[in-house]
């Protein structure tokens, strides 16, 4: 047992793991012309390349890539789609569709946050940074052969702020507006005091057709396919289970410096299941052949089956030097019973991490400590100068403990039922005014102390069973409720839940997607990522201080400020993290050696070996 990967991908900076921010420049100086863009200024490649490093420009082309959707961001839900539109919040939208869409930039994946040019060939700044000249390519290409303009550049970042889901129109609202200069060049106007990373999260938006969507709703749930401008459109579907893309024979970018050596498959495919155990068993069968494996009991005792013994189905570890993210179940602070952050550090005490991952979990994992794991942007021992300099003017609005070690989750003795953490546990909510009465807690108002673990899928059952159980055993009455995907959806949403378990991915780069997962204005909008309803002045300063970073340093300095703040808010209890990952293969793939260093490929850079598909029969 393990955790699914349910991760949130972003719509921004820290999943894209590519931004910008130029700095700025005396009123005097003439706008600069440049071929890609990165936080602080800093391109690996140069405007002449011929292709990423990590690419292998000779890679052939044909075969399926077939999986099981792993990551998720919009409307996505990993088990059911009813919905090709995934850019809003409505509906359960496909995996994959974003194969289907190009945008102005792309990001490289071996630098922490470069974007290059795709749609635009080149972007002009201005000497305030506040605005963009996107100079476009001319032969970029909708699906039916229609010309992409700046015109659909304009419509489409501009309807992604009025309409697009809370995770963009959040992240993009200090976006002022898009407008088309003839048919090649589009300008972004920024409000002053933007975010240092907004203008690149806007060049890695999505680009519709203005003309497709001047006879359909935007907003609507639609399972016809869209047009599109990218390397795959939709090929078939059934509802639910499927979702296949076929390779777009004259896609219009297919030898641009940017795409040469990636897409190589002829078809992606996505299945989807409910179960997570029928799943596992349609992949032995060879039903789909990639499979990131997150359970860890999986993963031990699970891959003994006859095509693993006989070399027709590999296991493989990759490293991943990605921040390994935020793990844990979020407490929805909106409600009463969690409004006081004694309460939910008392409900912390009672997961056992070290029993859990010992008897459960094969001791694959490590706890989760920090918003920024397995990166230097997570807070260690007491705060140096420049993080003093960022926290000393809300001292007075800040616990103490911020100013000396961070705060990490108490290491339990393993036991399964630490009495000394319980115990500690008790004192809390005596001091956060709770009573116990006849064996069962009740809050300060006198209502019993009651929570609810919110989820769409039982594969956390074996560990939040004994962790309900240690909370029963301090009068705290919990249970586990699983409803489907869509219902779970809603209800996040809506925020109608007191705990659910979520990973959010991270990147090298954090930028304006901590507003929308942390920010006191994503608190309240419903759809938001922000599930524990953070609305803190002194958060939103922080992450207004990474946001607007000018240099790495300058960046790392605050986001380890504000690591510590958030673990001292008690907002979740931290799970675990790996950093590596577990695939099993069905032997028919090739991928570049090295990979790049911050993103597995797969499928983008990968590609379909025959050799080895005759060899195990699967040609």
């Amino acid at each position: 047992m393990a955790a699914p990967d349910r991760r949130t991908v972003i719509i921004g900076a820290g999943a894209l793991a590519a931004s910008a921010a130029i700095g700025r420049s005396a009123e005097a100086e003439p706008a600069r012309s440049i071929h890609g863009l990165s936080s602080f200024g800093e391109l690996k490649y140069p405007a002449d390349f011929p292709h990423f490093d990590y690419v292998d420009p000779q890679a052939p082309r044909g075969g399926r890539f077939s999986a099981q959707l792993s990551s998720t961001f919009g409307n996505q839900a990993a088990d059911t789609f009813n919905t090709l539109n995934v850019y809003v919040l409505r509906g359960d939208g496909a995996a994959g569709m974003n194969l289907t869409v190009d945008a102005l930039m792309v990001r490289a994946l071996d630098e922490p946050d470069a974007l290059y040019g795709l749609v635009a060939r080149a972007v002009e700044i201005s000497p305030d940074g506040l605005t963009y000249r996107f100079l476009l390519r001319p032969q970029a290409r909708f699906h039916d052969g229609s010309r992409l303009t700046a015109r659909d550049v304009a419509f489409s970042l501009m309807l992604l702020k009025q309409k697009g889901h809370p995770e963009i129109a959040q992240v993009i609202r200090d976006m002022e507006e898009a407008t088309a200069e003839g048919d090649g060049t589009v300008i972004v106007r920024f409000a002053p005091g933007r975010s240092r990373d907004l203008p690149l999260v806007v060049a890695t938006l999505p680009i519709f057709s203005a003309a497709y969507y001047a006879t359909r709703d935007f907003e609507a749930s639609t399972l016809e396919p869209p047009l599109g401008s990218g390397p795959y459109r939709v090929a078939r579907i059934e509802v639910g289970r499927f979702i296949e893309f076929e390779r777009v024979a004259d896609y219009w970018a297919a030898e641009l410096p940017v795409m040469i050596g990636q897409n190589n498959f002829d078809a992606v495919r996505y299945e989807y299941f409910r179960d997570r155990q029928v799943a596992f068993e349609a992949f032995k069968g060879g039903a789909f052949t990639f499979r990131e494996e997150f359970t860890a009991r999986v993963w031990a005792t699970g891959y003994d089956f006859p095509a693993v013994k006989e070399g027709r189905v590999r296991k493989e570890v990759v490293p991943d030097a990605r921040p390994s993210g935020t793990q844990g179940w979020w407490m929805n602070a909106r409600r009463e019973t969690l409004r006081d952050p004694r309460v939910r550090e008392a409900i912390g005490l009672c997961f056992d991490f070290a029993w859990s991952n010992k008897n459960i979990m094969f001791g694959a994992y490590q706890r989760t400590t920090s918003f920024f794991e397995n990166s230097d942007l997570k807070a260690t021992g007491r705060p140096g100068p420049e993080e003093l300099a960022l926290l000393d003017p809300m001292r007075a609005d800040l616990p103490a403990e911020v100013f000396g070690e961070p705060w990490s989750p108490a290491e339990s003795d393993g036991s399964g039922q630490d009495r000394a953490l319980l115990s500690r546990a008790v004192a809390l909510l005596r001091e956060a005014g709770c009573t116990r009465e006849n064996g069962a807690m009740r809050l300060p108002s006198g209502k019993p102390l009651e929570i609810e673990f919110l989820d769409n899928d039982p594969v956390f059952e074996p560990v939040t069973h004994p962790f309900i159980r240690n909370l029963g055993l301090i009068g705290i009455k919990a249970r586990i409720r699983i409803v489907d995907a869509s219902q779970y959806q809603a209800r996040l949403k809506d925020f109608d839940f007191d705990l659910t378990s979520r990973r959010y991915g991270g990147g090298m780069t954090p930028g304006p997607e901590l507003r929308e997962m942390y920010g006191s204005r994503a608190a309240a909008t419903p759809g938001s990522n922000n599930l524990s309803g953070i609305a803190s002045p002194a958060v939103d300063a922080l992450v207004a201080r990474v946001v607007d970073a000018r240099s790495r340093p300058e960046m790392v300095h605050a986001a380890r400020a504000l690591d510590r703040v958030l673990r001292a808010g008690r907002h979740w209890v931290p799970m675990w993290y790996k950093a590596d990952h577990r695939l099993a293969l069905w032997d028919v793939y090739g991928r570049p050696e090295p990979g790049p260093a911050y993103d597995l490929g797969a499928p983008t850079i990968w590609w379909h070996d025959a050799a080895k598909a005759r060899r195990i029969g699967r040609n």
